[in-house]
């Protein structure tokens, strides 16, 4: 048999991966039920089994939502503004708000309360969500690795809607962005360092510092950078990685799991409203 040639009547497990019979009733090593039915090998569900899936979710969604904000207004793209790395394929401020920007006057003035969440996944410029995303995805494997995928996705969802949170309340007019989110996920990984201890524990709570620091004198050198939010999200994940613990202290159960699906739920029907009230708005303009 050819190298990497699968049999026809052979599955990988949705649950374990291994490979297995299709006509398995139960999987042999995890005992999954039915696992070569044709809903429990989509990917949605997979993730529901394997939240360590989580982390590319999460990044594709970002990315969803830029390319939605530039197609939204695409006539921005073509303005003329001079080229800056930091403005390079920038949605408008329009197609921004239209999509969920929080901030006072979203907030106050449009009551879009909801926005505290469409925000995190919201980009100013192709270098904004390179670095968000970058961070994302050096950050959230060991986050999921010892907290658990679920208790990853509460923190990330929670502490980036308390970073926008605290600031709207200090009068940041007009933010967005997943570094709220991401700072929630330095703040629970700060938290775990100093908690677990040890050589181990203690090289994460250093390696995580160094960024806290780069992330604020960074937010203090470049005008326009939200440090509220990072500070929020910080401390917000901290306080929740204290709440929830940690894998070594007890393991993901089914409140955390209900948790995290309201906060998927909650998250997915945000976006779509977003979305779907943004381009009617638009079309209502044009």
């Amino acid at each position: 048999m050819p190298a990497g040639h699968r049999p026809k009547n052979s599955i990988l497990c949705p649950h374990c991966r291994r490979l297995i019979s299709r006509d398995e009733e139960r999987c042999p090593y995890c005992g999954t039920a039915s696992p070569a039915s044709w809903w429990k090998n989509l990917s949605f569900f997979n993730m529901l089994r394997d939240p360590s899936q989580f982390v590319r979710l999460i990044i594709a969604v970002n990315i969803g939502m830029y390319v939605i904000s530039l197609l939204l207004d695409p006539k921005a793209l073509t303005a003329s503004q001079g080229f800056s790395p930091f403005s390079f394929l920038s949605p408008s401020d329009r197609s921004l708000l239209l999509l969920g920007s929080s901030g006072t006057y979203p907030v106050f003035q449009l009551h879009r309360y909801w926005s505290v969440l469409s925000a995190n996944y919201l980009h100013g410029s192709l270098l904004h969500i390179f670095f968000n995303m970058f961070a994302f995805w050096q950050l959230g494997p060991i986050a999921t690795r010892e907290f658990g995928g679920w208790r990853m996705f509460v923190i990330y969802t929670l502490g980036g809607v308390f970073g926008f949170v605290v600031s709207v309340l200090v009068g940041i007019p007009f933010t967005i962005g997943a570094s709220a989110s991401v700072c929630s996920l330095i703040g629970a990984m700060l938290y775990f360092g100093k908690s677990r201890g040890g050589a181990y524990g203690n090289a994460v709570y250093r390696q995580l510092l160094g960024w806290a620091v780069s992330i604020f004198a960074f937010g203090f050198m470049v005008q326009g950078i939200n440090n509220w939010a990072h500070g929020g999200g910080m401390a917000a994940g901290a306080f929740l990685a204290y709440l929830f613990g940690y894998q070594d202290q007890r393991k993901e159960k089914g409140g955390i799991k209900i948790l995290g699906v309201c906060c998927m739920l909650a998250t997915g029907l945000v976006l779509l409203w977003a979305v779907a009230t943004g381009f009617f708005y638009m079309l209502l303009a044009t």
